[in-house]
């Protein structure tokens, strides 16, 4: 960079605002993409504004650490974010309650399969047990599968990193998998989107339908639930 560009650059970088003025940015500019492309699979504006930010970080050799400084506002919002998702459950109750059984199998189905399948791929690659405590709870929303993941010996940001790239593969597979199986029902097939790609997932199920959305909400939040019991359940067993 020019030297007074540089300058300039120093005095931004010492805000506490810049960074969450940055993601913000980023993702406006991303939706805006999305919304170009029709809402394509592929043109995900967490992706895109993932990479966009990646790059300015890279570009201007700015440490994750400072990143996080400004930007963990943004982080903070997750919690609350996760229990507002009661709200569309307790909007749908009455259809949930008709389709108990089934999101029930679909849910145990779903969150043990995420969970035991990823762990097995990892072992029988020999990943140390730190990346397996890691994997186990990737298709939980962040905030819990971080705590999670801190709770069997795992690493936090590696957990975050992995529940990221989780919803994004989750989002651009979900449409054209679910078009392609036939499946028409957007109730099942939001509910599939929130138990495997949590928030990334749902986000991507509400630009496609409302029903759908809702139903990856509800996913999502039971889903974050119960794989909390089943890593409650591997602690008690492994000690």
């Amino acid at each position: 960079m020019r030297p007074e560009v540089t300058e300039i650059w120093v005095y931004l970088s010492e805000s506490p605002l810049l960074w969450l003025t940055v993601t913000l940015i980023a993702y406006v500019g991303a939706e805006r993409v999305s919304v170009h492309f029709k809402r394509n699979p592929l043109a995900n504006p967490v992706v895109i504004a993932a990479t966009l930010l990646v790059g300015l970080l890279v570009a201007t050799k700015t440490p994750y650490g400072a990143y996080f400084d400004g930007a963990q506002f943004v982080h903070f919002l997750l919690g609350p974010a996760t229990v507002a998702l009661a709200v569309p459950l307790y909007r749908n109750i009455g259809t949930v309650k008709k389709s108990l059984l089934p999101m029930a199998a679909a849910l145990l189905a779903g969150s043990v399969t995420a969970a035991v399948s990823a762990v097995a791929i990892a072992w029988a690659l020999g990943a140390p047990p730190s990346v397996l405590a890691s994997l186990a709870p990737k298709s939980a929303t962040a905030p819990i599968a971080m705590e999670l993941a801190r709770n069997l010996g795992g690493i936090a940001s590696l957990a975050a990193v992995l529940v990221i790239l989780t919803g994004i593969i989750g989002a651009v597979v979900v449409t054209p998998l679910m078009n392609r199986l036939g499946i028409k029902d957007f109730a099942a097939r939001g509910f599939a989107a929130g138990v495997a790609s949590h928030g990334i997932g749902t986000a991507r199920a509400f630009q496609v339908s409302e029903l759908a959305g809702t139903f990856a909400g509800i996913a999502m939040g039971l889903n974050g639930a119960l794989t909390s019991l089943i890593v409650l359940l591997w602690i008690v067993l492994a000690g």
